[in-house]
């Protein structure tokens, strides 16, 4: 790739420590004015510290310029690298730990691709990559200063891995001890910030050469956005940012990405599995994040019609269209003889009932949601990402065939098994259960609405009618729920059917995501010319 030009303007590596020396006030103030201003004697600078002439100081002067190293530093081959990988913003709390590269991306990168959003708080720069990608399967990229504000992130870093939500985040740190500056550095350095989010995190590494930058960043890019996908980490040494890039040897050169292939089911696997739906009297098919795309709605709407097979969607992404009259409910699961679950966080539950708190001295009581002799096919690709210390993969369910695969890859083949599978003898038989999923379907949806009216004219107004007179307001437009669903009810009255239609929620149920996903899944429908919309509870 072409390096860019440096700028050769003084302001290089002033911008953080000099921007602030400007003063609005003199722009836009006239000449005499100035000057009857400059007669007054000094305003005492407002503290909260005890007045001196060092607190002044430290409160009005201009702060030292950063020092600029000979040549092109290395943070503006790390913002070449960057640059290939196609991400378009970068949500990010300002730090010290990273200034080097903070500068070259607004100066040298011009500020975009990615473009730089100023964040208050590292969670809700996360939380703001997580809502950006579900809309647009894309990830971002935040920074993060060292030990405290990896520290800070690492609710929204959960709730990403909770959800297979791909980020990548880089953690500044001043890993040498003989030259970085003692104390408040000092403290938000260590030797390993990767290990705070390890467990949650699908790989991590330590850059210690640009050239190894360079690498890791694109095997990064390449790890979070090959399915299962997750977030990951990187340790951006602050000294490394500031080294010439000309002492890393002349042959810097930037990995070429190539997107990794998301694992298919195993063929014969999928032939039995295809050979038990076409032959069950009663399939039902289970999702939760099966959809990772656009695509993905339509293989599942394939294959439920060719089965005539109800669909319950566990919303964790838009799976399938609550319009469709295949659209069903949890308790469908208790006449079914097949069960095939896609991408199920927690497939146990879907054939399980727990009771908490029970009649057994308190003791947690199980019973089964499903008749004896229920085949049970699990596609998942979570199984190849499991890790031992969080439990995010639930408990075990035992099932009859299990696929460790990409359920949206792999259901094209599904797909075909099953039409191969699929006697002539069972068209009659498929036809009729597609009537009945008809009267069904009808059924519930009469059901929903006469429930949607109970309480209607009630003060505080209902969830429900909250629901309905809000999409009455947007029905005409290109909309997207991007956060909350007002207990269901959006869920159950909105014509729901293309994937950004609903993304689903935090994954880890952590609080503090609603807020900042939607401002980045709002983000994303901006540019995407769509009109967003969040229930933001408590």
């Amino acid at each position: 790739m072409a390096r860019q030009k440096p700028e050769t303007t003084p302001a290089r590596r002033q911008f953080l420590a000099g921007a602030i020396a400007a003063s609005a006030a003199t722009a836009i103030t006239p000449p005499a004015a100035q000057a009857a201003d400059a007669a007054k004697p000094a305003a005492k600078p407002p503290s909260a510290l005890p007045p001196s002439a060092r607190t002044a100081a430290a409160e009005t002067a201009t702060p030292r310029e950063l020092a600029r190293v000979k040549g092109l530093p290395g943070s503006d081959f790390m913002v070449d690298v960057i640059k290939t990988l196609d991400i378009k913003y970068m949500p990010t709390n300002c730090a010290s730990s990273f200034r080097a590269i903070h500068e070259s991306l607004i100066n040298y990168g011009k500020n975009t691709m990615p473009e730089y959003i100023s964040c208050m708080h590292e969670e809700s720069a996360i939380g703001m990559a997580h809502g950006y990608f579900k809309i647009t399967g894309k990830p971002l990229l935040s920074l993060c200063h060292g030990t405290v504000g990896l520290q800070h992130a690492t609710m929204a870093v959960y709730n990403a891995w909770c959800d297979r939500v791909p980020l990548i985040v880089m953690g500044g740190n001043d890993l040498d001890a003989a030259t970085r500056p003692p104390g408040v550095p000092t403290f938000h350095a260590a030797q390993d910030i990767n290990a705070i989010v390890r467990d949650y995190t699908k790989w991590d590494d330590q850059p210690v050469t640009l050239q190894h930058f360079a690498q890791s960043f694109v095997r990064a890019y390449k790890i979070a956005m090959t399915p299962p996908y997750g977030p990951v980490a990187i340790s951006l040494d602050a000294g490394l940012q500031q080294e010439p890039a000309k002492d890393h040897g002349p042959k810097l050169y930037i990995p070429k990405y190539s997107p990794g292939t998301p694992p298919q089911g195993d063929s014969g696997a999928v032939k039995e599995a295809a050979r038990l739906l076409a032959n069950a009297q009663n399939p039902v098919i289970v999702a939760d994040r099966a959809a990772r795309t656009s695509a993905g709605i339509g293989l599942l709407v394939q294959l439920a019609e060719l089965l005539q097979a109800r669909v319950i969607d566990q919303n964790g992404r838009m799976n399938f269209p609550k319009t469709h009259y295949l659209s069903g409910q949890a308790g469908v699961v208790a006449n079914a003889d097949v069960i095939l679950g896609l991408e199920l966080s927690d497939f146990w539950n879907v054939v399980n009932a727990f009771t908490d708190n029970g009649e057994n001295g308190g003791i947690g009581e199980n019973a089964s949601r499903i008749k004896p002799g229920t085949k049970l096919i699990s596609i998942n690709s979570s199984e190849l990402l499991t890790k031992s210390n969080y439990q995010d993969f639930q408990r075990f369910q035992e099932v009859d065939i299990s696929m460790a695969a990409d359920a949206e890859a792999t259901l094209p083949a599904l797909i075909e098994a099953v039409k191969s599978a699929l006697p002539n003898s069972a068209k009659a038989a498929i036809a009729k259960r597609g009537e009945a999923a008809k009267r069904a379907y009808a059924d519930a949806a009469t059901r929903t609405r006469e429930a949607a009216a109970i309480g209607w004219n009630a003060s505080p107004i209902s969830t429900a009618r909250l629901a309905m007179e809000t999409f009455a307001q947007i029905k005409g437009l290109d909309w997207s729920l991007v956060n909350g669903n007002l207990s269901g009810w959006a869920l159950r009255l909105w014509p729901m059917e293309k994937h950004y239609h609903y993304i689903g929620g935090s994954g880890g149920y952590g609080q503090g995501y609603g807020p900042q996903a939607a401002v980045g899944a709002a983000m994303a429908n901006r540019d995407l010319g769509r009109f967003s919309v969040s229930f933001q509870g408590d």
